[in-house]
């Protein structure tokens, strides 16, 4: 019989879940704040739920010597070692839509207090002051929301501030014209958000291209009259700017639910008037926080009965007896969206997937929704194999699967055309002999090149003496070289260069390597 821990506070109803389906339970919500007690007692389950509280480190992990699945009731996953999860064959679980309508209702009260300094008058009026010119708000209808982030929160979030006869603006990423005029809003840029918004709100994973997506530069384009809601993630919000923007009046106010440090005690916003801050309560309600407790029961005991994997992070939705075969095309996958993910720049209209030769024999369904979730994942923090191709349905993307008879000088291999608003690009990659998977060909441009976690993407004309430039350049700077992979169309032509280096790349290497004469574009990727 298999035997779960639950380490954070879950309803009675999740608990008797695990209980009805024949899985013991050990129900100690206070365990998972005691590291040392939990680093004793894990050993003996084969299946830990947890909220926030508890922190699934490496040094956990490796003592769990039964554990088959870690199961989150919530979003975010940050305090689980997902790698070290991962490398002891420990599925790690989430729930990704549990909290959205509760999330998206708080930012919407969130706005809605800002616009009537709800709390202050509540504060003045409780002090008996009646200071009722003090308090002069202003209305929603007809006033321009801006939300940055289009998806599954700020989708519900944007359908509420149009029944508040709201205008408004989105920009994502990968919202396409199609998928904005079915919303019923004005896709735009976010300069133009910044510029035109009398409200913004952000809905959007911390990212490297995410933090502090408000800044200084982009408070200088707003409306004076701007107030600013972020319910989403700390960090998209650079604290300091905001700040500064408040001492000087050019942010009529903000609300703010999230932060860079948390807990959050002794944050200077707290001592402004017109901030409304709140302590991370976007998830909690009643009702979510009763839906995702037993929506993770659910979910582990299908695991730990049938095998079934539902919303998993770190491993697709694949039976067991297929999953040994299909690693390293998985892998590969996964893989070849990432390397097409972190190079486009534009919104995503349409995927073309190509299987050719043996492997499209193969379960090509969990070979899409990896790749997909590898093309995805550099803007979309929470998604995963399991909700890429719902994520990617949500956001209007056209998705078409290809089987071809082998052919060519590799026999088997994986095309991944991109369609954005701009362009079209293609990547092809195949699963060599000693299993490892390696790109194959980069826009219709032949090369053969490994993924490695730190690689620079380079395209420049075909020029003499280039490539003892950018070597000169990356040795000047101390980035040694592990493998340099070079392709071009024809003599004189376009240049695609995959340079593989030792250590993670500073903004100023890629700015040297930028203003290289014939140097047309610098990209760093980077593939775990």
């Amino acid at each position: 019989m298999p035997k779960v821990l639950v380490s954070d506070k879950l309803s009675e109803e999740s608990v008797k879940i695990f209980k009805d389906r024949g899985i013991e339970v050990d129900y100690l919500p206070d365990v998972g704040k005691d590291k040392e007690k939990l680093y004793e007692i894990i050993k003996n389950y084969d299946g830990l739920a947890i909220r926030s509280a508890t922190k699934v480190t490496e040094k956990i992990l490796d003592n769990a010597k039964k554990l088959k699945v870690v199961g989150r009731a919530g979003i975010g996953v940050d305090n689980v070692d997902i790698e070290t999860a991962t490398s002891n064959g420990v599925i790690v679980m989430n729930t990704p839509f549990g909290n959205s309508v509760t999330t998206a209702e708080h930012a919407i009260t969130m706005m809605m207090s800002l616009a009537r300094q709800i709390p202050e008058a509540d504060k003045s009026t409780k002090s008996s002051l009646w200071e009722k010119s003090r308090f002069m708000g202003v209305e929603l209808t007809g006033k321009t929301l801006g939300v940055i982030g289009c998806g599954n929160i700020g989708t519900i979030v944007i359908d509420r501030a149009k029944g508040l006869r709201m205008k408004v603006l989105g920009y994502d990423p990968f919202l396409t014209d199609e998928r904005a005029e079915s919303m019923g809003i004005d896709k735009v840029e976010l300069d133009v958000l910044f510029k035109s918004s009398d409200f913004i709100t952000i809905h959007t994973p911390l990212t490297e291209k995410t933090k502090n997506i408000i800044n200084d530069k982009s408070i200088s384009l707003m409306k004076d009259s701007v107030r600013i809601i972020n319910c989403a993630r700390g960090g998209l919000i650079d604290e300091s700017a905001l700040l500064e923007a408040l001492k000087n009046r050019k942010i009529a106010g903000a609300a703010i639910d999230v932060y860079v440090e948390e807990p959050a005690r002794h944050n200077p916003l707290f001592n402004f008037e017109n901030v409304i801050c709140t302590p991370h309560l976007g998830a909690s309600t009643v009702e979510a926080q009763e839906k995702v407790a037993v929506q993770i029961a659910e979910q582990m005991s299908d695991f730990l009965l049938t095998g079934a994997i539902t919303n998993a992070i770190n491993f697709p939705s694949v039976s067991a007896e297929d999953a040994a075969s299909m690693e390293p095309y998985l892998v590969l996958a996964n893989r070849l969206g990432s390397f097409a993910g972190q190079i486009t720049e534009t919104a995503i209209k349409n995927i073309k997937i190509e299987y050719v030769g043996t492997i499209a024999e193969m379960n090509i369904d969990t070979l899409t929704s990896t790749l997909v979730a590898g093309l995805l994942k550099p803007l979309l923090e929470d998604i995963n194999m399991v909700n890429s191709m719902s994520i990617a349905k949500q956001r209007g993307l056209n998705i078409e699967q290809i089987k071809k008879a082998s052919g060519g000088v590799y026999g088997s291999y994986i095309r991944l055309i991109v369609e954005s608003e701009r362009q079209e690009r293609s990547v092809a990659g195949a699963v060599f002999s000693d299993g490892s998977a390696r790109l194959i060909q980069v826009k219709g441009i032949d090369m053969e090149a490994k993924f490695a976690r730190n690689m620079i993407y380079i395209t420049n004309n075909d020029m003499p003496g280039l490539v003892g430039k950018i070597g000169q350049c990356l040795g000047s700077q101390g980035v040694n070289i592990a493998n340099f992979n070079l392709g071009r169309d024809k003599i004189g032509g376009s240049v695609i260069e995959l340079i593989e280096v030792d250590s993670p790349l500073d903004d100023s290497v890629l700015d040297s390597l930028n203003s290289i004469d014939d140097i047309v574009q610098v990209k760093k990727l980077n593939f775990i």
